[in-house]
């Protein structure tokens, strides 16, 4: 079949074939709203056949209330990430993606989110990231059991390559600005340090391949991240060795992060040019916490 995703597009995405995605609050076909009150959830994917379960809370910081999203992981993961708490490889037990203000000025973000994980009583050793963004607004898709979810914010499109006088370049005080691309793919077998650090950059180039087909003229933003999860490996049990586009994980891994990225830059652009002020609101209410924000099931 042949790919529906077009190299330019200004209005909703088309999906992806083989895929299932979504963003919080859009409906399903059939007119059921995928998250849009509390307790609703919507259908991702499944890791053998559990489910994939994504949680928002909300927190007072900064004269607001700003929402995070947690995956719950647990033992048996092990995860390569940029982000700035847990980063590098290793077992890891869950991931949070926190939203903060526009213009974050904290010098220690990786003690703010271990902060913010202990409030959330996650223990063990996680990941951590951080976004402008409005994390309520994540898109997710998945691809042979591969399941990615991703929140998105362009504010400041940037090409790697730059001149130097590009990276002192900083977005107007009064412009709504969040910049960052967080990508979180959830791969359920277990993979070697090459292919786990392979599925890393395949992640990326799925990322700058969406922004493209998008129309976004960039390979992302300054402060991007990304985490990859797959199996521990068990005993005597086969380790998959690669990671690349081409390799049996690495393809689907790279047409969900594909398929969720192209969603999130074409909802983003729609949210700025109806943008009237940050999207924050003074204090938490029941709402901004939901049990289940995305919820896998496993094949239907």
């Amino acid at each position: 079949m042949a790919d529906t995703l077009p190299h330019r597009v200004a209005s909703r995405p088309i999906p992806v074939p083989g895929t299932r995605g979504g963003v919080i609050g859009w409906p399903f076909d059939d007119g059921r709203e995928r998250s849009g009150r509390p307790g609703a959830v919507a259908e991702v994917a499944g890791v053998d056949g559990r489910p994939v379960t994504v949680q928002r809370a909300g927190r007072l910081e900064d004269g607001g209330c700003r929402h995070l999203l947690v995956w719950r992981a647990g033992p048996g993961w092990r995860m390569v990430s940029s982000g700035v708490l847990g980063g590098g490889l290793g077992e890891r037990h869950w991931v949070l993606n926190a939203q903060v203000r526009a213009g974050y000025g904290r010098l220690d973000p990786d003690a703010h989110l271990a902060e913010l994980a202990a409030a959330q009583g996650l223990v063990g050793p996680g990941v951590g990231l951080m976004t402008a963004a409005e994390v309520d607004a994540c898109t997710w898709a998945e691809d042979g059991g591969v399941t990615a979810v991703v929140t998105t914010g362009i504010g400041v499109p940037t090409w790697a390559a730059e001149a130097d006088e590009a990276s002192t370049f900083a977005a107007p005080r009064d412009s709504w600005a969040p910049g960052t691309i967080n990508v979180l793919a959830v791969v359920p077998a277990a993979v070697a340090d090459a292919g786990l650090v392979n599925l890393l950059a395949t992640a990326t180039e799925a990322k700058v391949q969406a922004l493209l087909e998008a129309g976004r003229d960039c390979s992302g933003t300054p402060s991007d991240a990304v985490c990859v999860a797959v199996r521990t490996p068990v005993a005597g049990e086969p380790v998959e060795p690669f990671g690349g586009p081409r390799s049996h994980w690495g393809s689907r891994l790279a047409r969900a992060v594909r398929a969720a990225v192209f969603e999130g830059a074409v909802l983003d652009r729609e949210r700025r040019a109806e943008w009237d002020g940050p999207p924050v609101h003074p204090a938490t209410v029941p709402g901004c916490e939901l049990a289940d924000v995305l919820t896998g099931r496993g094949p239907r």
